[in-house]
């Protein structure tokens, strides 16, 4: 059955009228200059879902290479840097941005072959350089310095791993962004770059095996649609050391499903390949190889790709397996090579109260960090599954832990909303720690406080919810509010610093964080509880977390701005048209807008899981439909004052999202409030974005809303 048809009923342009008119201010704020959009061509493109004609004037903008596409980008920056470069205080909120973020960030230290490898960047720098000691109390010197792979700092580092003898270290670069991944070999005792070069990976690091190590990567993208054509027919090959990859030996791929992903790790003790399955549901698939005997099969060890199974470690033969299978918070099961099947599985750690978040194997121990109404707990378990002790955080907060399997030593770091990343040198046998490094930032944490509150959602379901703000703060419905969430994916938004809040926060803002349906707070439950036909409560959720703000006095209507990214950014653009009269300023950033068609470019397909496509059924499409931002946009309509976000090489959410959204927001906006949309360039989805390029984009997103929300920041 036909279920989607294109039509292009015309091919003359249509040049959509300038909107033009004065920004009125809300509640006596001042009145903003007058804005004039750039002109944006509409085509006669129509859709056809299940008898449903659906309008997509706007195509042609998903073509992201195109002079006329350029063109427009151009003309839309060109307006929002005429907007922003007229708040009066941008400058002053610029400079606060760049001395609050001007602190030293060191990661915690992995000991890698009796080394010790750490993340540092000095305050200011676009990417953070990887060093090297042979002792904690050794002279650090530079291993890897992405800084100087750019001139302008948009290569960033995104993984590194060690080969099992610690002599070669293969590490992964991003160009610009983009997800696709370069992998180089550096040679550890030397710090030689070898001549081994990998192009066109994606979603991958390297598993060592021998002199050589597996990646995973696609077929070369056609020129000029590397960064929008689907993804398909990802593959597993192996790179041996000083040979080209146009010999890497190929040894995974399946041709019956082109829109998954595959995946390899390999065990510590080199004797067992695994390979990860993902794509088509919530979870993976797992196999395993025994690499001892030549011959081996891949077996299967688990299939049904609703669910996660991921190997922790492989000690004396048994390979420790997280998963979420019959225990929606996670437990921990174990395997053997002899019996890989999931029915011969044993549980090792059962299924608890609170949410399995991180399972590590350090010192002969089980290190699980828990969940609990969001805030991580950490315990000490032995190695058959007992607990031993808890870890005593300093806080309640975030916490991630660095250490080796047999090292008795480990660090954790741990931040919160107002404290940042320290990191604590942790003795697993004692359950005794002391702090190691901990940051210098020119911000008063002390005269700040976080609190946690619980409130009611449309149909009851009680939502978790943190708030950071002043000491003092008077509940008088005039305080600003910065209203953030993600809500899918199975993703936690969980305490953590960040130096850009801090004016905001000091010039007596709130920042609002809420934990909705959709993300992975309490498991899989609350997860589903938020996917596919259920979609629409994440939007209640938030709709929920500023009604209650309003309703028990932190704001009110014309001092709250929501904020989201990715997922986040369909979450807001679905808020802001379903109900435009609730928020003062909308920023979606990098979001997913078009529901109809975003499985059609590069992984979009990956997110069907917790969406659904047009293309399942008549339901499905008048579903998403129903809330699609792009789509639920009303000519004549007040909406919020609203920034969209994007950058030119994302190719994780295509651009198109953005500025389809965007024009037509700017057709349909009655015109009170600005309609912009900020366009970064040699900028992906986010991860690895320059310093400098970070402290830019903040200083504009917290100068439109501080600016719309008729906030002041003091200049020097």
């Amino acid at each position: 059955m036909e279920t989607y048809k294109q039509t292009n009923t015309m091919n003359k342009k249509l040049l959509i009228l300038p909107v033009a008119g004065m920004v009125m201010a809300a509640n006596g704020q001042t009145a903003q200059p007058q804005l004039t959009y750039p002109e944006t061509a509409k085509t006669g493109v129509v859709d056809t879902y299940f008898g449903t004609s659906v309008p997509d004037p706007y195509r042609w903008l998903e073509n992201d290479t195109s002079a006329q596409t350029a063109a427009w980008v151009a003309a839309q920056n060109k307006a929002t840097g005429e907007y922003l470069s007229k708040i009066p205080f941008r400058g002053a909120l610029l400079r606060r941005l760049t001395a609050v973020a001007d602190y030293e960030k060191i990661g915690a230290p992995a000991k890698k072959h009796g080394k010790y490898y750490f993340y540092k960047n000095d305050g200011l720098q676009n990417q953070s350089v990887l060093y090297v000691q042979d002792s904690l109390d050794g002279e650090a010197r530079v291993m890897l310095d992405p800084n100087k792979l750019s001139t302008d700092g948009t290569v960033a580092l995104t993984g590194t791993s060690f080969s099992h003898d610690g002599k070669r270290m293969a590490y992964t670069i991003s160009r610009n962004g983009s997800d696709w991944t370069e992998i180089y070999v550096i040679d550890t005792e030397s710090g030689q770059t070898l001549d081994d070069h990998i192009v066109w990976a994606k979603f991958t690091g390297a598993a060592w095996h021998g002199d050589g190590f597996y990646y995973s990567a696609y077929d070369a993208p056609e020129a000029g649609k590397e960064y929008s054509n689907v993804n398909e027919n990802h593959k597993i090959y192996y790179h041996k050391l000083g040979t080209p990859q146009s010999v890497d030996r190929l040894v995974y791929e399946n041709k019956a499903y082109p829109k998954r992903f595959y995946s390899a790790s390999v065990s510590d003790d080199e004797t067992l390949l695994f390979v990860y399955e993902s794509g088509d549901g919530a979870g993976n698939a797992l196999y395993v190889k025994d690499l001892t005997k030549p011959d081996a099969p891949l077996t299967a060890m688990a299939t049904d790709m609703r669910y996660q199974y991921y190997p922790i470690e492989t000690i004396n033969g048994k390979t420790y397996i997280f998963t979420n299978y019959g225990a929606p918070k996670g437990q921990i099961m174990a395997a053997t090579a002899a019996k890989p099947a999931q029915k011969d599985w044993t549980e090792v750690v059962a299924e608890g109260q609170s949410v399995l978040s991180s399972v590590q194997v350090i010192g002969g121990k089980l290190l699980l960090t828990y969940d609990k109404d969001v805030a991580n707990h950490a315990y000490v378990y032995s190695l058959d599954g007992k607990m031993e002790h808890e870890v005593k955080l300093p806080g309640l907060g975030s916490v991630g832990f660095s250490g080796d399997k047999d090292d008795r030593e480990c660090f954790f770091t741990f931040t919160s909303f107002t404290v940042p990343g320290a990191v604590y040198r942790y003795d697993i046998g004692q359950n005794t720690y002391s702090l190691l490094r901990a940051p210098k930032v020119d911000f008063d944490s002390d005269g700040f406080v976080t609190e946690q509150v619980f409130y009611p959602s449309k149909d009851g379901t009680r939502i978790p919810m943190f708030l950071t703000y002043k000491k003092g703060l008077k509940r008088d419905g005039r305080n600003p509010v910065y209203l953030y969430g993600y809500g899918g994916f199975n993703i936690s938004l969980n305490p953590g610093f960040s130096s850009s809040r801090i004016p905001f926060l000091e010039s007596g803002g709130i920042y609002a964080q809420a934990n909705l349906r959709g993300g992975g707070e309490y498991g899989e439950e609350w997860h589903q509880a938020g996917t596919k036909m259920r979609k629409q409560n994440v939007f209640d959720d938030f709709i929920a977390a500023a009604e209650w703000l309003i309703k028990n006095g932190y704001t009110s209507k014309d001092k709250l701005a929501i904020v989201g990214g990715s997922n986040g950014g369909l979450l807001v653009g679905a808020c802001m048209t379903q109900r435009p009269d609730l928020f003062r300023v909308a920023v979606p950033q990098v979001g997913v807008m078009d529901m109809l068609r975003y499985h059609k470019f590069t992984i979009g397909w990956n997110w069907a899981s917790d969406y659904g496509t047009s293309d399942d059924s008549k339901k499905m499409f008048e579903y998403l439909k129903s809330y699609s931002p792009l789509h639920n946009l009303k000519k004549g309509t007040r909406y919020p004052a609203t920034l969209v976000t994007t950058a030119d090489h994302d190719d994780r959410v295509v651009p198109a999202h953005s500025f389809k959204f965007a024009a037509t927001l700017q057709e349909c906006n009655d015109g009170t409030n600005p309609t912009l949309i900020r366009i970064d360039s040699k900028a992906g989805h986010g991860a690895g974005k320059p310093m400098s390029k970070v402290l830019e984009e903040q200083a504009d997103i917290y100068g439109f809303i501080m600016y719309n929300l008729g906030m002041n920041f003091p200049a020097e």
